[in-house]
């Protein structure tokens, strides 16, 4: 019967990263140049100050700037089948529900700003580098009906033929990054780059489960009124076995104190009296952990981080051709908890939002390598690899360890140079995490996908340029059986999403 208790608790706790592209925690969509071509890991340019730090430095000398705006609309889908879901009064009998949550970040800002001179580049960039929005499952998710759910199919026995809830649920979260760094040109065709990023982390966690109603043969109910009904019911059989077990024994005592054993029949129906009145003083314990509920629950949790890591980067020319690496190492964060979770809980899960408490949530270390070939002065092509090391990452209850391994990333794309102020660029990125049963939930998911991204450069002068593009990903649906210990029941979920990016960038030279 805690499992309502987890329910409730867990509704304040939800977290929904809302990475676009990029390793668990992690956004790699820093500009709106790799909207247009996420292959940009060897490419020259500002938006390298992000992807190729080291290249910046073979940008001309002068003040380079880059303003960038995204705007991002997703959605989470969590199809949970649930035999439990049958009792729900508003379910027509079906086991299988879909729960849909809506991803808005209308205002996804980043900076890259560059002063070169000389052999030396002097670089600054500020973005939104993990979570980037907020997630409103208007609903609820299916854990938490899973969970009602369970709790109604237990209380049949007190006259509960079905459940109805109104569940509700919204997660923010964001991660922004400010690098400072330097890159330096040790020959004409090789350069260097060190840096550290500092990553302060702020998120917000909001729920509520309203208007409980227990559906009994006399029609719908409110929790707390059943509650009291059922308290009366229990309270009344209490008292009448525990009459009748006076009287058993009573009659038991007297063929004692006459030197008889009393009748098989007297001792076999105290020892089935006692047992229902145990029973039934269980069921009252029960019933007393779920008064906290009667009315339903609001809960909130907020958290704060921040964290710091060096950044590493090399770029090497050869003729037409340019080859870069970059390693981010990881960012220590720990997220520092303001809650309506006061006291430690029994279940974990519900433990790592615990008012006062200090949570880790690392973001992962990064290596990318990236080559770009200059076909004609004009068009270029351009690929690269991810390797995010999520499994050394550390997070809270070790999750990372729950990972079958590393999330990984390839990319290739093309930029071609129309005349002398149009530009068109598109790519192709495929990601893939190391994702396990264990791992997933429906409060928090990522799946594998591909994404392709399209846009155009436009010079309105030779030192301004406007960027324009699109980029959407498309998810994969990962399937998983799971049997929670807090629901005794098998559960299906199929968990995909969908994301849609548009985003105007602005490129000045000074």
């Amino acid at each position: 019967m805690n499992k309502l208790k987890f329910v409730c608790t867990a509704c304040a706790i939800a977290c929904f990263t809302t990475s676009f592209a990029g390793g668990i925690l992690t956004n790699t969509n820093q500009s709106v140049t790799f909207l247009r071509n996420p292959a940009r890991d060897a490419a020259i340019g500002i938006d390298g100050v992000y992807s190729n730090p080291a290249g910046v430095a073979f940008m001309n000398n002068g003040l380079h700037l880059s303003f960038n705006w995204q705007y991002a609309h997703q959605t989470r889908t969590i199809v949970t089948t649930n035999p439990d879901f049958a009792l729900g009064m508003r379910n027509n009998n079906a086991t299988t529900k879909e729960f849909e949550g809506v991803a808005d970040a209308p205002i996804i800002p980043s900076l890259q700003a560059a002063y070169n001179k000389g052999r030396w580049s002097w670089q600054f960039n500020f973005g939104v580098t993990g979570g980037g929005g907020k997630c409103e499952f208007s609903d609820g998710i299916g854990s938490f009906e899973s969970a009602v759910g369970a709790i109604a199919s237990q209380l049949k026995p007190l006259g509960a033929t079905g459940y109805d809830v109104e569940g509700y649920m919204r997660g923010k979260q964001y991660y922004f990054g400010f690098t400072l760094g330097a890159a330096y040109k040790l020959t004409d065709n090789l350069s260097v780059y060190g840096g550290a990023r500092i990553l302060y982390g702020s998120a917000s966690y909001k729920a509520r489960l309203s208007n409980i109603m227990v559906n009994t043969q006399n029609g719908a109910v409110p929790f707390g009124t059943f509650l009291d009904n059922a308290n009366t019911t229990i309270a009344g059989g209490i008292a009448q076995y525990a009459d009748g077990i006076s009287r058993l024994q009573a009659g038991i005592a007297q063929y004692q104190a006459a030197g008889a054993a009393a009748p098989a029949e007297l001792t076999t129906q105290l020892a089935a009296a006692e047992a229902a009145k145990a029973q039934l003083e269980g069921t009252q314990q029960t019933m007393k952990a779920l008064e906290a509920y009667r009315e339903g629950v609001n809960l909130m949790s907020d958290q704060s981080g921040i964290g710091i890591a060096p950044i590493l980067g090399i770029d090497y020319r050869i003729g037409n051709i340019n080859l870069a690496a970059k390693y981010e190492f990881k960012t220590r964060m720990r997220m520092e908890n303001s809650s309506t979770v006061k006291e430690a809980h029994q279940i974990d899960a519900v433990n790592k939002y615990r008012d006062g408490s200090s949570v880790p949530e690392d973001q992962p270390a990064l290596f990318t390598v990236g080559a770009q070939w200059e076909i004609t002065p004009n068009v270029r092509v351009n690929a690269g690899y991810h390797l995010f090391f999520d499994k050394s990452a550390h997070w809270y209850n070790h999750e990372e360890k729950k990972l079958d391994g590393n999330t990984w990333e390839i990319n290739g794309g093309a930029e071609w140079d129309i005349n002398d102020k149009l530009q068109v660029s598109g790519g192709l990125q495929k990601t893939n995490y190391g994702l396990s049963d264990a791992y997933m939930n429906d409060m928090s998911f990522v799946v594998s996908s591909y994404t392709f991204g399209f846009g155009v450069g436009y010079k309105v002068s030779e030192k301004v340029k406007v960027n324009v593009a699109y980029f959407q990903t498309n998810y994969d649906t990962y399937k998983q059986d799971v049997t929670p210990a807090l629901t005794n029941s098998t559960t299906h979920n199929d968990y995909t999403r969908t994301n849609r990016v548009f985003g105007v960038g602005v490129d000045l030279t000074l």
